[in-house]
């Protein structure tokens, strides 16, 4: 399917928006700049061993668990690093940051009436250090970390677990997330309506997300009709 630069979902078969958070909503920089040079630097340091070593071992480890729900988890990597993995994230928290538009798009949902669910992979921790950095929490009606599901997104008893707790439409839904994965499993779960962020981090080339509908940013998404001008009657010029 192919990318567009401007995209108009159909707001009028959809009323929950379902989001992923870091590459769709925040800069996926911090996550990339954390996990590939903060993490393997300070690693290094805390072992006294070279950094080459640091990043081998991280990159064995991050190997090992692509794609389950401990890749995604911090009290894993704490106990396997032996690192309080949070606190080396707060060495970095000033590079958390909305992605272009996704909180303007926020409230352009709330002021059409559609329901935002935050549905994400992040560990219940990383989601509080950063909503206390960006006010994310503020702009969702609910969210779910797949930890608290007991799956990672890639798999569909995400989903399943998903739809029990949330009770959403998956016929009047639309899911934005930037993991071709990601999408994929929603799209064969059910999720009639499935949109790619081919730019999650500002910092590298986009995704091409080929057979998927997808954009660069929210700026390239058409928002829904605000409910005071859809209850407004026309009137002749």
């Amino acid at each position: 399917m192919r990318s567009i630069d401007t995209l108009r979902p159909p707001w009028e078969a959809i009323d929950t928006v379902l989001l992923d958070l870091d590459g769709t909503l925040l800069d996926l920089h911090f996550d990339n700049h954390f996990f590939l040079r903060h993490l393997p630097q300070r690693l290094a340091e805390m072992r006294r061993i070279p950094p080459e070593h640091a990043r081998a071992e991280l990159d064995r480890g991050y190997r090992a668990v692509a794609g389950t729900l401990d890749w995604y988890c911090l009290d894993y990597w704490t106990r396997t690093l032996d690192l309080d993995i949070v606190a080396l994230k707060q060495e970095i928290g000033h590079l958390v940051r909305w992605r272009p538009h996704a909180a303007a798009f926020l409230d352009d949902l709330l002021a059409a009436g559609k329901r935002r669910v935050l549905a994400t992979n992040a560990h219940p921790a990383s989601i509080t250090f950063k909503f206390e950095r960006i006010a994310v929490g503020d702009r969702l009606e609910a969210l779910y970390s797949a930890h608290d599901l007991g799956a990672p997104k890639e798999q569909p008893d995400y989903w399943d677990a998903l739809h029990e707790q949330e009770g959403f439409d998956p016929a009047r839904s639309v899911f934005f997330d930037d993991n071709p994965q990601v999408l994929a499993a929603a799209r064969d779960w059910g999720i009639a309506h499935v949109i790619g962020i081919r730019h999650p981090d500002s910092r590298q080339p986009k995704n091409p997300l080929e057979g998927f509908e997808s954009v660069d940013d929210f700026h390239h998404v058409e928002p829904p009709m605000p409910i005071d001008d859809a209850l407004r009657p026309e009137t002749d010029s």
